[in-house]
């Protein structure tokens, strides 16, 4: 940046600065000891044409050019304005990706201590006895094959809590680790903008669902958070697209990092993934951003 010359005022610096700017020619105005303005221009390569507009600016200040400059130059600034904000939201960047969920939830912390107490126990699922009970069906593994109860005999007799307790079962720790970064940053989003309440529904219900679509898909030896997580995706995604008010909001890389994901499971070209879970757990959660989003709509 090189400074090409001085102005008597600040309302012709000002002007001529707006002029400069309009032509594509970066420039800074700033006080002088003497009480004139400097004119100092950014680039290297645009000082000699910044020049010879001051020479012509110094000899006829008064043409209607450069009265007119000002609204173009304010028009530039608010494009380029809107230019760097849309920017900014394709920014890949994890505050930009999940917005609104720094901090820690409720509900989200509770799963995520349960997840890993669950994992510990287990020695990341690889010993499976001291939770068999959390299983969403007991089942015995016989030749290399999956012996199962048919009807899942355990719920119907009472238990409950199978529908649900699959989800914090993990097999390793880097599956651990994958859904835990999902559910602190999905989770306490929901948490922040709506409630703890809703987060526990939704986490409740997709997790039912998800697990009985698992069982119907491959059996009862299945385990992880990953159905909740596509649920939550899918609930935000289309929860934030047709109710802006709600304040939640999914870039758009990260719906579709979430599909290619589900993609390369289902193709199996990443084995060993629970992929009825995540189909029926990311179908649930947007039926119910949809139908959440035109509800909210109608009561205001």
């Amino acid at each position: 940046m090189r400074m090409i010359g001085h102005l008597p005022a600040e309302t012709s610096a000002r002007e001529f600065g707006d002029y400069l700017y309009a032509q594509g020619i970066g420039n800074r105005i700033e006080p002088a000891r003497d009480g004139t303005w400097e004119l100092w221009v950014e680039a290297e390569d645009q000082i000699a044409t910044a020049t010879v507009l001051l020479k012509e600016y110094q000899g006829n200040p008064g043409d209607p050019k450069y009265q007119q400059s000002s609204r173009i130059a304010r028009e530039k600034r608010e494009q380029e304005q809107q230019a760097n904000e849309a920017a900014q939201k394709r920014f890949f960047d994890r505050r930009n990706l999940f917005p609104l969920s720094w901090g820690l939830g409720v509900t989200t912390g509770i799963l995520i201590a349960i997840s890993v107490a669950t994992a510990l126990v287990s020695v990341f699922g690889g010993n499976s006895k001291p939770i068999l009970w959390m299983f969403i069906s007991e089942y015995d593994v016989e030749g290399g094959a999956m012996a199962r109860r048919g009807g899942l005999p355990e719920i119907r007799h009472g238990e409950l809590w199978r529908m649900f307790t699959p989800m914090f079962i993990h097999f390793g720790l880097l599956h651990l680790l994958f859904n835990m970064v999902w559910l602190l940053d999905l989770g306490t989003m929901i948490e922040r903008r709506q409630s703890t309440r809703v987060l526990s529904a939704l986490v409740l219900v997709i997790a039912a669902l998800s697990d009985f679509g698992q069982y119907l898909w491959q059996g009862p030896g299945f385990g992880g958070m990953s159905g909740v997580v596509y649920g939550l995706i899918g609930y935000i995604w289309l929860r934030g697209k047709f109710d802006p008010a709600s304040g939640l909001f999914l870039h758009s890389s990260t719906v579709t990092m979430a599909v290619i994901w589900f993609v390369l499971c289902l193709v199996r070209v990443i084995p060993n993934m629970a992929n009825g879970a995540h189909g029926v757990g990311f179908a649930v959660g947007i039926a119910w951003g949809y139908v959440s989003a035109l509800l909210a709509a109608r009561k205001r």
